[in-house]
């Protein structure tokens, strides 16, 4: 991934959104520690994307969770 500092950035905005809009994203740095990252919008941020159903199959939920503990519960209140 190419890192370009703000200066460059300034310089060639107009070139690096159109190769970042390509699929190449690219890290702006200040003084060489990078600030920020610029991806494509189509691309979703690795934090963004949500796995769902990615422990299918790994567990087994009993029917009766809801009530588990009920008895334990109810003594420990004072409700028996």
């Amino acid at each position: 991934m190419q890192t370009v500092n703000i200066h460059e950035a300034k310089t060639h905005l107009s070139r690096l959104i159109e190769r970042a809009a390509k699929g190449e994203a690219f890290i702006i740095a200040k003084s060489g520690r990078p600030m920020v990252k610029v991806v494509p919008l189509d691309q979703p941020a690795a934090s963004d994307v949500r796995r769902l159903g990615f422990m299918s199959g790994q567990f087994v939920v009993p029917a009766d969770f809801d009530q588990m503990g009920t008895q334990e519960i109810e003594q420990l209140f004072g409700l028996r």
